[in-house]
């Protein structure tokens, strides 16, 4: 005698799979950013390397969170009161973290191929180049991939991040022009 299947209405099977679905789902810290809706890359950069969510950036300066997503987001720029909290928190100067120009361009990069970038670059050791490892992050780019397509030795590249090392001005320029960011914001933290 074959079995006979219940049958369930779609309500039951929404019921039945609001049960079971979305246990043990992991949240992701940061959602995955589009090219075309980040206006303020630097800002996104040093708050996905310093691991400070945009909510918790907000309530650290008594502010909405939307505000926050909109200088990330949109590229509004703060009132100077919390531009002068927003640069003390993260210890950079306004003309890095806000800086007009590069609001009010948003380039998109050129990366010839897929890449991903690999949490452990900043887990085996301590970063010193948090604006560059950053953009990195907020692309989703391996810097073995990143050495490549700018012509530098991989081990050079993580000297960079992970040393602070300041490089040659060619290389500089070679950096400046794959990230479309100038040379004295992406190595700042090289000269603070």
């Amino acid at each position: 005698m074959p079995i006979q299947l219940e049958k369930h209405s779609i309500q039951a099977w929404a019921l039945i799979n609001r049960k079971y679905l979305g246990k043990g789902v992991r949240v992701k810290r940061f959602r995955k950013p589009t090219r075309c809706q980040i206006r303020n890359r630097v800002l996104l950069a040093i708050l996905m390397v310093k691991d400070i969510k945009l909510s918790t950036l907000a309530e650290e300066l008594s502010i909405s969170s939307r505000s926050v997503s909109a200088w990330v987001y949109e590229g509004r720029i703060p009132g100077k009161k919390n531009m002068e909290n927003v640069c003390r928190h993260l210890g950079y100067p306004r003309h890095i973290l806000f800086n007009e120009t590069l609001l009010e361009q948003n380039p998109i990069i050129c990366q010839p191929t897929h890449s991903k970038f690999m949490r452990r670059t900043i887990t085996r050791s301590p970063v010193s180049n948090h604006i560059l490892t950053g953009l990195c992050m907020v692309y989703d780019l391996s810097v073995s991939d990143v050495s490549k397509w700018i012509e530098v030795h991989p081990g050079t590249f993580r000297k960079w991040l992970h040393q602070g090392t300041l490089p040659s001005i060619s290389f500089q320029q070679k950096a400046e022009d794959f990230f479309r960011i100038p040379k004295t914001i992406l190595f700042a933290d090289c000269v603070l």
